[in-house]
């Protein structure tokens, strides 16, 4: 088992822990943002549906998405025959206000995942600031260290 450059004493392998930690936690981090985003889409979509429903009726155009960029205009038969995704591959269909009432639940549901994701980037920040200032203080205290040695004081600051 030989040292890395530059490891001179224990110090350097507890900084290079901490910055892993560090990545670890930026990496986490910026995943949780994603998927933050992700889900702001998923509401923003919801809310296009919505206002979609206020405004079509029976006999309206609309372009359906067919896929890869591709739509197709169709006229819509009846309004009041809206089928809405459930999650896990199921679907319903419902009556206008049902689909309306089942949307803004969806978006409520997506609120509080919001909520919950974005408590935990708040700990995953508080976590990494803790590791910074822990790392700053091992900076300090190798740095105090070699002053001392190089002041002639050398063999006695080893007690830890």
């Amino acid at each position: 088992m030989s040292m890395g450059p530059g490891g001179g004493g224990g110090g350097g392998g507890a900084m290079q822990e901490l910055q892993q930690q560090l990545q670890a936690l930026e990496e986490e981090k910026e995943n949780i943002e994603a998927e933050i985003e992700g889900l702001r889409q998923e509401q923003a979509d919801i809310d296009e549906a919505v206002e979609a429903l206020g405004t079509l009726d029976s006999g309206s155009t609309v372009q359906v998405p067919l896929g890869g960029g591709a739509y197709v205009r169709a006229t819509i038969e009846d309004i009041d025959e809206i089928v809405v995704s459930l999650g896990g591959g199921y679907a319903a269909e419902h009556e206008e206000d049902d689909a309306v009432d089942t949307l803004e639940r969806k978006r409520d549901a997506i609120d509080d995942e919001i909520d919950e994701l974005s408590e935990e980037v708040g700990e995953i920040e508080a976590e990494r600031e803790r590791l910074e200032q822990q790392a700053q203080q091992m900076q300090q205290q190798q740095m105090q260290q070699m002053q001392q040695q190089m002041g002639g004081m050398g063999g006695e600051g080893e007690d830890e």
